[in-house]
């Protein structure tokens, strides 16, 4: 959930001012656990240019199995506002460059390069 606030916090100053109004569920499969990632994010950004919504995530349950990393994400925000939400920039894609997620003894850690 900390890396969807990140993306949406490089887009809107206060997370805060973002409203769980309309609520979205979607669920990606990846081999690795950093493209799981990176398709998570992404399809945050898709619902964000095809919908104009700002979204974040409410819950994201990961699993894994023999073969590949799932996240069920449920997500909820509302529609963009420019009076009420202070944009910053317009992330267009997450980018493969430097695109790292690992897990250590306090938890998990990502490094993520946005394409604006």
């Amino acid at each position: 959930m900390t890396a969807a606030d990140a993306l949406t916090n490089a887009m809107v100053a206060d997370l805060d001012s973002i409203a769980a109004r309309e609520y979205r569920g979607f669920r990606v499969e990846e081999q690795e656990v950093d493209l799981m990632l990176f398709q998570m994010l992404q399809e945050l950004i898709f619902l964000k240019d095809a919908e104009r919504l700002l979204l974040r995530a409410q819950t994201v349950q990961m699993t894994q199995d023999e073969k590949s990393w799932t996240a069920v994400v449920e997500a909820a925000g509302e529609h963009i506002d420019p009076l009420r939400h202070d944009l910053i920039v317009d992330v267009k894609a997450v980018t493969l460059y430097r695109l790292e997620v690992n897990r250590g003894m306090k938890g998990w850690s990502a490094t993520v390069v946005l394409d604006v």
